[in-house]
């Protein structure tokens, strides 16, 4: 009697547990959703490219945080000053060089993730709040830099820069821009995956999970302590890069301290320890704003704006909405974004016997 062939998808060894994409329909999925970004500049405006622009954008600067933070349970509140270095640096890079700016990106990623070993060298011997503050002092004295070093940020009056080019073909739209950002994405993120299943990827997270039986399997803690801020920084880096060439502007001012904790906010959201919830929780920062924005402009003027007395103030709730929203995700949803998303497919996925 012929043996029938088994059903469902599953997994028969390591190999195939620790792969990216855990069944055929996700691979198929993942092509889909990107031949449809790839055709978004042919039915969105440039609000919307923007918009979509800035998510991408933010979520490879999460997703290098999250690294840090989620994988190997570090901490740091800096994270937006090597996003500004990396974003001053690529500028400099074109201008003293004359490199293009393909070139300058990498170029810039790699010079602030060497500046993240420097400020991360305490994390070999620091944690917890100790090594937040550390953290602190590293954002405190970035910005310092950031507003004397003239020749290499302008100073207070910032520096201008070039769009995106290569081989000819200039990205000085955001119909262009978005296509190197999609192409970053999606580089960023599968090396993100990828070295989560090395070795070097097991033992980062090994180091969060319980440092003691971490180094006593022989770990060394403080190499990659030091070697996820350089990570995370990396990641930063080529995140303000892009920052500063779609924007062809960067100022001092927009790296600072507030900056930083919405990066917190991102990977809170979006769900420690997950990839995807890097981008899903720079999706919800990015766009959260705008919907607040959008309600308080309906509501300006009205019944509501009018008993309350809020006048103009109603738009400090788009500030107000950010540190809500953190709040109520770690009381109803700490593990974030990506957990909802787990089990939402996993419900779809078993439907209509699901339990």
């Amino acid at each position: 009697m012929a043996l029938s062939p088994p059903a469902g998808e599953y997994h028969a060894n390591y190999r195939e547990d620790m792969t990216i994409f855990p069944s055929r329909n996700s691979r198929r999925a993942l092509w889909v959703g990107i031949l449809v970004l790839a055709c978004t500049p042919l039915v969105c405006g440039r609000y919307e490219l923007g918009l979509l622009i800035n998510i991408g954008i933010m979520g490879i600067a999460a997703l290098g945080l999250n690294i840090l933070v989620g994988f190997t349970g570090q901490i740091s509140i800096g994270h937006a000053a090597f996003f500004g270095f990396g974003a001053f640096m690529s500028a400099w890079l074109h201008d003293a060089t004359h490199l293009p700016v393909a070139i300058c990106i990498p170029l810039a990623g790699l010079g602030t993730a060497l500046v993240g070993l420097v400020f991360g060298t305490p994390a070999a011997r620091l944690k917890g709040l100790y090594l937040a503050i550390a953290t602190l002092a590293a954002q405190f004295i970035l910005e310092d830099f950031f507003a004397r070093a003239q020749w290499f940020t302008g100073g207070t009056s910032g520096r201008i820069t070039e769009p995106f080019a290569l081989f000819g073909w200039i990205a000085d739209r955001e119909e262009k821009f978005f296509y190197v950002v999609l192409a970053y994405v999606i580089l960023m993120f599968v090396a993100a995956s990828n070295l989560l299943r090395t070795r070097d990827g097991r033992a980062l997270v090994a180091v969060r999970d319980h440092y003691l039986s971490a180094e006593v399997m022989g770990i060394n803690l403080a190499y990659y302590r030091t070697l996820s801020f350089g990570i995370a920084s990396f990641y930063a880096g080529i995140a303000g890069a892009l920052y500063a060439h779609y924007l062809l502007f960067v100022s001092v001012e927009a790296f600072n301290i507030l900056f930083s904790i919405q990066f917190l906010g991102m990977v809170i959201i979006g769900g420690l320890g997950s990839v995807s919830g890097s981008l899903m929780g720079a999706a919800f920062m990015v766009l959260l704003p705008e919907v607040v924005q959008s309600a308080a402009a309906a509501l300006a003027g009205g019944a509501i704006d009018r008993a309350l007395r809020l006048g103009a103030s109603i738009s400090f709730l788009r500030e107000m909405a950010i540190g809500a929203a953190i709040i109520l995700f770690l009381i109803f949803e700490p593990d974030g974004l990506a957990r909802r998303w787990r089990l939402i497919k996993a419900y779809w996925k078993l439907y209509p016997y699901s339990h």
